[in-house]
């Protein structure tokens, strides 16, 4: 806490202290908590979204040493990229976050396009990152339904395309209506999430392994690399590198923390706990969630078999096949893709969150069309239209998966990639220009800042290439890997904006403190 400097007694939040000097009045309600700050960085991150959703890519590419040890390598340099970012919160914590950083960090010239790209890449990659994981509950949905009604071997329903697009719509309409609740009522929500998701990897990788009557062993587990992909790849290297996109994609969204620190109490050290914790504890219990499913795993190409009950949805047969073997039903198996389903919604309540303060805020200095509305709050301090307007988007993007499911994966590329991005630009400033005139918050890294930092720009350059190779050979239409194309496209569209119009209008963060710098 510090002091108000009017009266010069009154105890004041250090983080509201600290928003009041760079500029921005106190319009949303600072009530969260460390805990509750932490809860939906990590509700986002959320293991079980990411390794389930995304367990069929680990297998296909390396199998259980590129998810086993890919985890590992994926977290460490993640946590470079979270610890940098976590120093510069610190000495800006508001809801802009990326975006207001690289203004920051730049210097006045460069401030205006700065602030103007990597807003756009971290509004969009959020956007992508919504509507990625609110599809692949729909999907999830259709997976439960299917297994319930029978299997696809046992006449079961499958949905249609629509039907789960209908899903997918559906489900943001219950984020939107949890979103426009009070922070209070949100956070209480976040911090079940979080529980929800600890909980529930405690409990799968307990029961799978337990339950499934075949199990692999520990030299398979730990040692088996699967070049066996059907897609014309040989090199264990290049494979390996494909892999790791799950443990990647998974572990992204902890810019949450930043979002959310213009409701955090003393947010300029509670934001940066909020980003690094939750990747921390990450890591430890996505770890311990990959290494017991795994030891269910003993037939990967029978998993990744669409001719199997769950239609090719690996994890899911994992979870049906260990139930059904050992008690001569799946039931349990649904039952525990339920507490995988509960998490990707929260996971996705979590997302809106975060994205409608990165409105918020983008709009609050004039960035977005319609500015006005997306950056009013109302009686319960809450940026409502910027709800809305968010989960529209995310049902808009999924749209493309009705004309073409490569499209939709080529736009939810950018999930990984894009934000990535964004995480990275106020970074290369924090390394380059303002290396002797960054003034550090109370959370910072000394004399390593630099050094960190530079690791993280490196991890991130690396992985913007690699996430880019194709990942069959020979290349088709079908089979191409969109990602440059989407993410060279976001770049395309949001630097000729800039050059055509925006230079024209936009300064870059505007204070709305008379007096502040």
């Amino acid at each position: 806490m510090g002091w108000d400097r009017e009266n010069g007694s009154a105890p004041v939040d250090s983080g509201h202290a600290r928003l009041h000097e760079l500029g921005y009045k106190q319009e949303l309600k600072r009530d969260l908590s460390l805990l509750s700050n932490f809860a939906f960085s990590f509700s986002i991150i959320s293991v079980l979204t990411g390794i389930t959703t995304l367990f069929n890519t680990g297998l296909t590419y390396g199998g259980t040493v590129s998810m086993i040890y890919g985890w590992f390598i994926a977290g460490v340099f993640t946590m470079f990229v979270g610890l940098s970012m976590a120093e510069i919160c610190s000495s800006y914590p508001t809801s802009g976050g990326l975006y207001y950083w690289s203004a920051k960090l730049a210097g006045p010239s460069w401030a205006p396009f700065a602030s103007w790209l990597t807003g756009w890449f971290n509004i969009v990659g959020q956007w992508a990152v919504t509507t990625s994981i609110d599809f692949s509950l729909a999907q999830m949905i259709n997976v439960i339904i299917l297994l319930s009604t029978g299997g696809k071997n046992g006449g079961g329903y499958e949905a249609s395309k629509y039907l789960i697009m209908g899903f997918h719509g559906g489900i943001l309409l219950l984020h939107a209506i949890i979103n426009s609740l009070p922070i209070s009522v949100l956070s209480f929500f976040g911090q079940i999430a979080a529980a929800w998701n600890l909980l529930g990897v405690v409990v799968l990788m307990i029961a799978i392994p337990s339950v499934a009557k075949h199990k692999a062993s520990a030299e398979f587990v730990f040692t088996h690399f699967n070049t066996d992909n059907g897609n014309g790849i040989d090199s264990k290297m290049y494979i390996f590198v494909i892999g790791l996109l799950m443990s990647q994609y998974t572990l992204t969204g902890f810019d949450a923390s930043a979002h959310m620190t213009e409701e955090t109490k003393n947010a300029d050290m509670n934001g940066p706990r909020g980003i690094i914790s939750s990747i921390g504890i990450s890591i430890i219990f996505g770890w311990g969630y990959l290494v017991g499913i795994t030891f269910a795993v003993t037939n990967i190409p029978y998993l990744l078999n669409t001719d199997n009950d769950a239609g090719g949805y690996a994890i899911a047969e994992v979870f049906y096949s260990a139930f059904k073997d050992r008690y001569g039903s799946g039931v349990g198996g649904i039952l525990c893709l339920g507490i995988v389903a509960v998490a990707i919604f929260f996971c996705g309540m979590s997302s809106v969150t975060s994205n409608s303060r990165m409105a918020y805020a983008f709009s609050r200095d004039g960035a977005m069309p319609l500015s006005f509305l997306w950056h009013k709050v109302n009686k319960q301090e809450v940026p409502i239209y910027a709800v809305w307007m968010s989960a529209l988007v995310a049902f808009c993007m999924a749209l493309t998966s009705l004309g073409s499911y490569v499209a939709f994966q080529a736009m939810v590329s950018i999930a990984t990639i894009g934000l990535y991005i964004a995480y990275a630009i106020p970074i290369v400033f924090r390394v380059t220009l303002a290396q002797k005139s960054f003034a550090p918050g109370p959370f910072n890294l000394g004399r390593f800042g630099i050094l960190v930092g530079w690791i993280a720009v490196i991890w991130v350059a690396t992985i913007s290439v690699l996430f880019s190779l194709p990942v069959a050979y020979p290349i088709t239409r079908e089979n191409l890997n969109y990602t440059p194309v989407a993410v060279g496209g976001l770049l395309i569209l949001t630097v000729s904006s800039w050059v055509f119009s925006a230079r024209h209008w936009f300064k870059g963060p505007i204070t709305n403190v008379e007096g502040s710098d």
